[in-house]
């Protein structure tokens, strides 16, 4: 009976010195949050998209009530919102660029035929496993709207050609439909980015014609004619955006009209020596 009660007495005695060394850690250890940071989460639109850089609207708000960030950086709220929070918080509101998704592709289905008939699972994340999808562009988009199912925001819709169109006003940069493309077709770009490549072939020569009517084909001409602006990485032209004063020039004298100026209210606009698309219904799979 003593060995029972001396036993009990030394779980009793071990264990109130285990709470007395829990309570102290946690008077001592405990971080005391800024109050602040659950007042500015509430502003937040709660969508936890990414597109201002953090993890998530929670994140973000720490960030600014530690003066990390500016209010501006956040890409869903209104300007209205942003204004809010830096009265708030007793700060500036920041000056920052709209960013949204771009697709750098053009060749719908009635301009790029398909060299096979892809049965499956109806996501491009499946068709790019077999044989790159059966697109006779191997870099070309799909088709199969795995980015317009990733978009929270209802910022892509699929066009008459199979097409993804990003909405700029809804789009929030969130970078959704960049990691949901298994063609690694979309990127997030600062708006004022008008000049813009809609071709990732990697190929040249007249016949990248014969696998897509609007793909690049190398010719270098849009770098000749803007040498400030563009350089051919590869059988590519790249737009040096570090640039000031850049123009439609380098769309001019594109054949294919891959290079486009991306503009506010009317779209893609080609130079004058593209080739016109004429046929708009889808061409027929060349595999069957």
């Amino acid at each position: 009976m003593y060995e029972v009660l001396t036993s009990v007495a030394t779980m009793a005695s071990l264990l109130f010195l285990l709470s007395l060394v829990i309570a102290t850690a946690q008077r001592w250890l405990t971080v005391v949050e800024d109050p602040r940071i659950d007042q500015v989460e509430e502003m937040l639109p709660h969508t936890n998209c990414g597109g201002c850089g953090y993890p998530g609207c929670r994140a973000f708000a720490e960030a600014l009530v530690t003066g990390l960030t500016l209010p501006s950086k956040c890409s869903v709220s209104s300007p209205s919102v942003h204004v809010l929070i830096a009265n708030y918080l007793g700060v500036d509101v920041g000056a920052f660029e709209k960013r949204v998704a771009r697709l750098a592709c053009a060749g719908g289905d009635n301009v790029a035929p398909h060299r096979a008939h892809y049965i499956g699972t109806q996501t491009c994340a499946s068709a790019a496993l077999v044989a790159g999808g059966g697109k006779s562009c191997f870099w070309g988009c799909l088709g199969l709207a795995d980015c317009q199912q990733a978009c929270t925001f209802d910022a892509i819709t699929m066009n008459d050609h199979r097409l993804p169109v990003v909405d700029e006003d809804l789009c929030t940069a969130c970078g959704d439909c960049v990691r949901a493309c298994p063609k690694d077709l979309f990127s997030i770009q600062a708006i004022s980015h008008r000049l813009w490549v809609a071709c990732r072939s990697q190929e040249a020569g007249d016949h990248v014609l014969e696998q897509c009517q609007v793909g690049c084909t190398a010719c270098g001409r849009c770098a000749m004619d803007a040498p400030q602006q563009i350089q051919m990485i590869g059988n590519l032209p790249v737009v040096d955006y570090s640039r000031t004063g850049i123009t439609a020039q380098a769309t001019q004298r594109c054949p294919t009209g891959a290079i486009v100026w991306l503009d506010a209210q009317s779209g893609p606009m080609k130079g004058q020596a593209a080739a016109k698309v004429v046929r708009q219904s889808s061409l027929k799979d060349q595999g069957t």
